[in-house]
């Protein structure tokens, strides 16, 4: 029941259980045992590493990003992710279409406090991996002070494709030809990719120094452009992830597919708990929920 209740919605889980188990049970019974238990985990959750150690060789990605969740109290709430792998785990990093294997989910709803004490207690027991750990993020000044304060030595990356999404904001206030907006931004995307952020702010100006637009976008660049450094975190080995398309993934694996379906809405109690299921499954940490049955029984 628990199990069917992490994964997909109370009312569809009694036809799964039935099909499977030849057992009939209601879609409330199904919710009670569910909530239950996600309750229960929230002292089992991210305790442990789900990954093996990082050998001299890798590193280790850590990706955070927030997520937007309906709750009943306070309407829309952040959902703060974390996603956390090796660069072994990676299939083709430098394509279009890379897979991980393995990762390791944090996921919680309210401060970051709480959320931050749990991605520091599992990175911490890597050890100290200085330029070895690498944080792939967007402009979120939380997460970057954090950084800069936990982690000082560990390579900061502002997340390429969030910077290219905020050059093609600006670019539509601006061109109202499309060709032009198109050549345009595509040559301020590869001046990035050569780590020439400052030619990319004086190319900005010369389009519009004095929109709030202009000036939105030239502060972003200008606050995260020790961050952006893209030409040298491609040539390091075998080149470093820039994207964080990983934590985008996990925003839909993670919280959306179970958590955002049509009319669903959350006490914040409700989301955490269930919150703590899927990072247990996501996480291949199965075996906790299993214990605390065993111990309940």
């Amino acid at each position: 029941m628990v199990y069917a209740g992490q994964l997909d919605c109370y009312e569809r889980c009694n036809d799964v259980l039935a099909r499977f188990l030849d057992i009939e049970v209601s879609a409330t019974q199904v919710y009670l045992v569910t909530d239950c238990y996600g309750k229960l985990a929230e002292k089992e959750v991210n305790i442990s590493r789900s990954l093996a150690p990082i050998n001299k060789e890798e590193v280790l990605y850590a990706e955070v990003d927030g997520s937007m969740l309906l709750t009943r109290e306070a309407g829309w709430k952040e959902v703060k992710v974390g996603r956390m792998f090796a660069s072994s785990s990676c299939i083709d990093p430098n394509g279009k279409s890379s897979w991980i294997r393995h990762s390791q989910y944090v996921a919680h709803l309210g401060s970051s406090s709480t959320f931050i004490k749990q991605m520091e207690h599992l990175i911490e027991s890597y050890g100290t991996l200085g330029k070895r750990l690498v944080f792939i993020c967007d402009g979120g000044t939380w997460i970057k002070n954090w950084i800069e304060d936990a982690f000082p030595e560990a390579v900061s990356i502002l997340d390429y494709y969030h910077a290219c999404e905020h050059l093609h904001q600006f670019a539509n206030t601006i061109f109202n030809n499309e060709d032009k907006l198109k050549k345009w931004t595509e040559q301020q995307k590869e001046l990035l990719l050569q780590g020439k952020v400052k030619k990319v702010i004086a190319n900005i100006k010369k389009q519009d120094s004095k929109s709030k637009a202009a000036e939105t976008l030239i502060n972003y660049y200008a606050t995260n452009a020790y961050r952006m450094n893209y030409h040298e975190y491609k040539n390091i080995g075998a080149g470093i992830i820039i994207g964080s398309g990983a934590i985008e993934s996990a925003h839909r694996t993670l919280v959306q597919k179970r958590m955002k379906q049509s009319g669903q809405r959350w006490s914040k109690n409700g989301a955490q708990n269930m919150l703590n299921l899927r990072v247990l499954t996501m996480n291949q940490q199965w075996d906790k929920i299993i214990n605390l049955i065993k111990i309940a029984a």
